[in-house]
């Protein structure tokens, strides 16, 4: 197996549901699997596809924000060579997919544009429906990059121990991302990571594409039509709450 593509989840079945959809309309090659972990929603969540290499695991797990114990789930039943962890707010394209099979580095950090996939899981950028999630006009379709949405060297994401699953419990957020992307890092100023920046080019990078939500749309707990969990995101903590209050 080349590619593991795992999706942590939360009380969203609909957007699981389009998700679905548009891997079932994109396709993907036999040596790639989706692995959706569902880290605890009520009701569980349950689909029927006809997608070969899909896995949907229940972690049963109830705690607020455990998403890395999620990504670590997926990663320890992965079976492909590299893994891309997006939340489930991203979605994938096919090129993206293409790009990773073809890549013999290390890691693979991506960029950025508003998208969302329709009730028939097909990708829009229409700007009305945009609009409609809560993005607002002055906002450009492309925006800033995000940490926690690349691909992997499976040996890679294992030698740096996965996520952190020490810091469950405490106040949103609890910069698990953070203390990941430290360690990769430093990893990379010692020479030990082939990053695909330096060996195919910044200019290069694929598109993550991602619902808009969120902070984005003037409030960090904004969420469109109730499609995400909703996990409050207004802590003390969380700058991007403090400083809009």
């Amino acid at each position: 197996m080349k590619v593991s593509i795992i999706h942590p989840v939360l009380n969203s079945h609909e957007i699981v549901r389009r998700q679905v959809l548009h891997y079932e309309k994109m396709g993907v090659p036999e040596d790639t699997e989706i692995i959706f972990v569902d880290d605890g929603s009520d009701p569980v969540i349950e689909i029927k596809t006809d997608l070969k290499n899909f896995t949907l695991i229940h972690t049963n797990d109830f705690r607020p924000w455990t998403w890395p114990c999620a990504r670590n789930a997926g990663a320890k039943i992965a079976k492909g060579e590299y893994f891309v962890m997006v939340d489930l707010d991203h979605i994938i394209s096919k090129d993206f997919v293409t790009l990773v099979h073809n890549f013999n580095g290390d890691f693979i950090r991506v960029n950025r544009e508003f998208a969302v996939l329709d009730e028939e899981g097909n990708l829009t950028q229409n700007r009305d429906i945009l609009r409609a999630y809560g993005l607002p006009d002055n906002y450009d379709i492309r925006f800033n990059p995000h940490r926690n949405q690349f691909a992997i060297h499976k040996d890679l994401y294992w030698k740096m121990g996965g996520f952190r699953e020490d810091r469950i419990g405490l106040p949103y957020p609890q910069r698990e991302d953070g203390d990941f992307a430290k360690q990769w890092r430093l990893l990379y100023e010692k020479g030990e990571i082939r990053d695909f920046d330096d060996l195919v080019g910044y200019d290069k990078r694929p598109i993550l594409y991602m619902f808009p939500n969120g902070k984005y749309c003037g409030d960090v707990d904004y969420n469109p039509f109730d499609l995400f969990h909703n996990l409050s995101r207004k802590t003390e903590k969380n700058y991007f709450y403090t400083r809009t209050r």
